[in-house]
């Protein structure tokens, strides 16, 4: 660590809220993983009035450093949904600096381990994006917007590949299709053939749609097994209630689509409630018993 930054880290680590920090420094021309900074500081707290609060330094002229504070619930959200890949990379290639209690250390050890209960939620999470992008897919396909149908199926084949890491208990990482080749070549095998191929791309999408629509139908039940285990928690649920549960904001966006999909799917059933308005029901969800 350059002496310049050395008092800012020291300064972090004296702090009893701070439980960790990680110095990551720039090692190519360009760094997408420190965003081209020379150094990033990366500072976990037990708690803060701001999960993420970041500053920036230049030094010797024409250096410049990013120091990144940041919650550990904070990065236990990210490491869920997936919203910062660059978290991992820092984690497992950053150099420790100070570990109070060995912090750092358990939570790389539970990120190698990866705890079935974890594990679960971020299979829901991925997959639930991935059935969104393949229906949007199909969407671009149908009115003839080719391109925008193949990057769509680009993003699909992205959520399959961490899928499938997961699946096999490993944390999915920035560089995942390197990551993939030791766990699945089939998949792999399909996303290069889909990339790389000479014919048109209306023929390439064809040929996946049914693929990848086999895939989801195989892992849907392992995916959903998180969600509807929270549902099954209450007797119904009003689409409101399942925004609001902490369990399931991890799904953001894409919930109600997750949920939509499992009513079709058979998993889930729909209760209707009479309104004021003739005609007119409230519509609640509850997990079909088996």
């Amino acid at each position: 660590m350059d002496l310049h930054l050395r008092p800012i880290y020291q300064e972090r680590a004296s702090d009893s809220n701070t439980l960790g920090v990680i110095l990551v420094e720039k090692i190519d021309s360009v760094s997408p993983i420190t965003d081209n900074f020379d150094t990033v500081l990366f500072i976990i707290t037990k708690d803060n009035e701001k999960p993420i609060f970041t500053k920036h330094y230049s030094f010797d002229n024409n250096k410049k450093a990013v120091m990144h504070t940041i919650t550990e619930k904070q990065i236990q959200k990210w490491l869920i949904v997936g919203y910062n890949k660059k978290i991992v990379d820092w984690l497992f290639y950053g150099k420790v600096l100070f570990d109070r209690n060995e912090y750092v250390d358990t939570l790389k050890k539970n990120l190698k381990n990866y705890p079935f209960e974890g594990r679960q939620v971020k299979l829901g999470v991925e997959f639930a994006k991935m059935i969104r992008r393949y229906e949007e897919s199909k969407v671009s396909f149908d009115a003839r917007d080719y391109f925008d149908a193949y990057n769509h199926m680009i993003e699909v084949l992205h959520h399959l590949a961490r899928q499938t890491i997961i699946q096999q208990g490993r944390y999915p990482e920035v560089t995942v299709w390197n990551q993939l080749k030791g766990y699945n070549v089939e998949v792999y095998n399909l996303y290069e053939k889909f990339i790389t191929s000479h014919k048109e791309i209306k023929e390439r999408l064809l040929e996946i749609f049914d693929i990848i629509k086999m895939l989801i139908e195989e892992s849907v039940e392992e995916s959903a097994q998180h969600l509807l285990e929270v549902m099954q928690q209450k007797a119904h649920w009003s689409v409101q209630q399942l925004h609001e549960d902490e369990d399931l904001n991890v799904y953001s966006v894409n919930l109600e689509f997750f949920v939509e999909f499992l009513v079709e799917k058979g998993y889930i059933e729909i209760d209707r409630i009479e309104t004021k308005s003739p005609g007119v029901f409230h519509r609640y969800y509850t997990v079909k018993k088996k």
